[in-house]
């Protein structure tokens, strides 16, 4: 049986506004991850860069990689955290290895559309982009914590 997110009557499908500030912080992120590749492969190269397909396959293997771990293990990048965002199926499952490689595709394909995936979500009654057409899924909003922030104790 696998597991299933709670406080599903809470949420509420996410906006544009809000799905492109997580971007905005996972970008940064995949930069950084890009620019450490990048550092191993010149080291790797004696001091020369390398622009081979190989390369190229490495960066897109790793940048999937990133995000397909994240949306399966627990429906959140870094930058979807932060924005309060969760990508999850209709029964509040997380998505499988199949459909993260699908949205991530399909993001490319969004993005190599000038955006186009993504303002779909503007056109739509559902408020969904491309990604999660085409991979059966959704991304919601979550409640802000309804519990008072912990103080900490003098002994912790």
């Amino acid at each position: 049986m696998r597991k299933r997110f709670s406080d599903l009557d809470s949420t509420w499908p996410a906006g544009l506004t809000r799905r492109l500030g997580a971007m905005i912080y996972d970008l940064l992120i995949i930069v950084a991850i890009w620019m450490l590749l990048g550092f191993v492969a010149v080291a790797m190269n004696q001091g020369e860069a390398n622009e081979s397909p190989l390369f190229h396959s490495v960066l897109f293997v790793a940048t999937f990689a990133f995000f397909a771990f994240f949306w399966m293990r627990g429906g959140m990048t870094l930058g979807m955290q932060a924005w309060r965002l969760r990508v999850e199926n209709h029964d509040g499952t997380p998505i499988t290895l199949v459909q993260s490689l699908l949205r991530f595709l399909a993001a490319g394909l969004s993005f190599a559309a000038c955006g186009l995936g993504y303002v779909w979500i503007l056109f739509d009654r559902h408020q969904r982009s491309w990604s999660d057409i085409v991979s059966n899924s959704r991304v919601v909003v979550l409640p802000k914590s309804s519990g008072k922030t912990r103080r900490r104790n003098k002994s912790d």
